[in-house]
């Protein structure tokens, strides 16, 4: 009988989770979701399938994980423009650092992995000190970043591409598990870790308080430079879990890779309601808006549109999102 009543408190503990989720804005992304998947399968009988919908999570995997750490970063109203730079930043400098290896050279690529993400969140960190200590704009500091990170991922790559990688290095970006690809698993994994951060820990309710309103969270206790800090290093080390998703999947570092992925992460998380204004915004949210954009991108591709036209629609569907989100501050205000 007790085990009976406590699985029923348990179930509606959970339905009432999903009617607070569904009203909160969350419920018309979804169903927005369910609809162009429809419309999508009805236009195209490859869409509805195993392989295309695998697709389509290996290819927004890179964006996801690195969406994660953007979320956070937002929703202490601030912004991060330098996430493409160190996803191809961190990739190289740990492609250069494990250059030559053999692939069987586990201990080696392991410590690729600990530079890369070492990389991602030393760079997050002096974003941090650069907005918090100086007090420099956000949109500047992060922007200034991303000029660097490139310049300098040329700089140490010659502009070369940087090939073959030992396989514990490979492992998170080219393997399957359960004939599920590490990339998509790796994508959920860090978006389950965000989300309980975000909802179930003290530092969560930091950050929506800090991007609430900065003034008031300090007078009540809440160390803001720190909360920022931990944000702008999470952001960071995303961006370097990406990194190495994207370097593991092609088995090359390129100069090049993830450019214009910034504007992507930032489209995913706004499509997702987190507000760019701050103190509002949910990890499960920025999940399916980064789902949103591939599909649409895999979509409109089965369906022979031509790939311009699917960067016109994204950067319409970023407008559309960014409008609801002013107007809605309006109304509020």
């Amino acid at each position: 009988m007790t085990s009976t009543a406590a699985n029923r408190a348990d179930t509606e503990a959970l339905s009432r989770r999903v009617i607070r989720q569904l009203r909160s804005g969350i419920g018309p992304l979804f169903a927005a979701l369910v609809i162009i998947c429809v419309a999508l399968s009805i236009a195209s009988p490859e869409f509805l399938t195993t392989s295309t919908l695998t697709n389509i999570m290996v290819q927004v995997s890179v964006v996801g994980i690195a969406a994660v750490g953007g979320t956070f970063v937002i929703i202490t109203s601030g912004i991060d423009l330098s996430v493409g730079s160190l996803v191809a930043l961190s990739g190289m400098v740990a492609a250069t650092f494990m250059a030559g290896l053999s692939p069987g050279a586990v201990g080696l690529g392991i410590g690729g992995l600990f530079i890369a993400l070492a990389t991602g969140a030393a760079v997050g960190a002096i974003n941090w000190l650069a907005i918090s200590w100086l007090r420099l704009v956000p949109l500047i500091v992060t922007l200034a970043a991303m000029a660097m990170g490139r310049g300098l991922t040329l700089a140490i790559s010659d502009g070369r591409t940087k090939f073959d990688f030992p396989n514990a290095f490979t492992v998170f970006g080219a393997k399957t598990i359960a004939g599920l690809p590490m990339p998509m698993i790796v994508m959920l994994v860090v978006f389950v870790i965000g989300h309980v951060l975000l909802r179930k820990t003290t530092f969560g309710h930091q950050v929506f308080a800090v991007g609430g309103n900065q003034e008031a969270a300090r007078l009540a206790g809440i160390p803001v430079r720190r909360v920022v800090f931990f944000t702008y290093t999470l952001a960071g080390a995303t961006a370097a879990i990406a990194g190495i998703v994207l370097a593991g999947r092609l088995n090359s570092a390129l100069p090049s890779a993830a450019n214009g992925l910034e504007l992507q992460v930032i489209a995913a998380i706004v499509i997702g309601g987190t507000s760019l204004a701050g103190g509002r915004g949910s990890i499960v949210g920025t999940f399916i808006g980064v789902v949103l954009i591939g599909v649409i991108n895999v979509g409109l591709s089965l369906l022979g549109v031509n790939p311009f036209w699917t960067q016109f629609i994204q950067g319409g569907v970023i407008f559309a999102a960014v409008l609801l989100d002013a107007l809605s501050q309006r109304k509020k205000n």
